[in-house]
């Protein structure tokens, strides 16, 4: 039985050995990062700089793989059914995954399909309208101008589940308001719709829509971040226009698919926390109206479960459904 018992604990050793060497040569060829959105909006933007630079103090290529559509499900499916050996990862938000499995049954279960790694950004939505459409300038405004529309103002959003819908429906509840919501592909998609004058509002990251307010096509209104973001300019939040309850963030995290090597997994997170604390990184970030954050695995398993329970309570009062 002590022998039996020792040869046990040598198998181990031995195990543990081989993982960590594997782990050190990782990766000895091309990643491939997955990216749930269109080409050119923040997600991809985002996975860019960030797989930039991983790839830089790896010594290897990060191919970025865009496969848009469903609010983000489509790539989190994608993702998910990729071999576990490390050299496929996914960029994921709050809407595939932590709202769209809320919503309908999605090819995919975060709990089992995926290792969470990291967060790796956060940032606020700006609520913005075509100045060309409406003379709205504040909340309030906007408000005025929803209720004279008789239930035909409308909102888009990136897909159902999105950060975009899920700030909106919370708008039309707290200001007791019949808006129509417009899903799109992608958030960038919504945006050009709003600056042609298709619709009449988005709640849109950041990204999209900076420049088109710098050149006067959109005014922003204000940012549902819990404060101000300097990183959307002077743009007061929703809570300080008067509505306190409009607050709601968006973020990105790094997942894996379920299975991945403990010891790669280790390694990727340390290789993860050097690249978030890079100058270049958060300067990056910061252009896209983001911060760039890192955290450990279990914050990130933990803020997802914490953000499905908040939002069930919305999609059950807003009777949101999904695709």
């Amino acid at each position: 039985m002590k022998r039996l018992h020792l040869l046990r604990l040598l198998a181990a050793a031995l195990a543990l050995t081989a993982g960590f060497a594997f782990a050190q040569s990782y990766p000895a060829r091309p990643v491939k990062l997955v990216v749930t959105y269109p080409p050119g909006g923040s997600s991809d933007l985002m996975a860019r700089i960030f797989g930039q630079k991983l790839g830089e103090l790896w010594g290897q290529q990060v191919l970025i793989e865009s496969k848009p559509g469903a609010a983000g499900a489509i790539g989190m499916e994608f993702a998910a059914r990729q071999a576990n050996d490390g050299y496929t990862f996914v960029i994921g938000n709050i809407g595939p995954v932590a709202v769209n499995p809320l919503l309908s049954k999605v090819p995919y279960d975060m709990a089992r399909d995926f290792a969470p790694v990291s967060l790796i950004s956060t940032g606020p939505n700006v609520l913005v309208v075509n100045p060309n459409k409406t003379d709205a300038k504040t909340l309030n405004d906007v408000i005025a101008m929803s209720k004279a529309g008789g239930g035909k103002v409308s909102f888009g959003s990136s897909g159902p589940g999105s950060v975009a819908q899920l700030a909106g429906e919370m708008f039309k509840i707290q200001a007791k308001l019949d808006l129509i919501h417009v899903p799109y592909k992608g958030g960038i998609l919504s945006v050009n719709d709003l600056v042609g004058g298709q619709i009449d509002m988005v709640f849109s990251d950041a990204l999209p829509v900076m420049q088109n307010i710098r050149a006067g096509k959109l005014r922003a209104i204000c940012q549902t971040g819990p404060t101000r973001s300097a990183l959307v300019g002077d743009v007061p939040t929703c809570a300080e226009s008067g509505m306190p309850g409009l607050v709601i963030e968006n973020w990105w995290g790094v997942f894996f698919p379920a299975g991945t090597p403990k010891p790669i997994l280790d390694k990727f997170h340390a290789d993860l926390v050097k690249v978030m604390q890079l100058p270049e990184t958060k300067e990056g970030f910061g252009k896209l109206g983001v911060e760039a954050v890192y955290s450990t695995p279990e914050q990130l398993a933990a803020h997802v479960r914490a953000e499905s329970e908040k939002y069930a309570k919305l999609i059950k009062e807003a009777n949101i459904k999904g695709q």
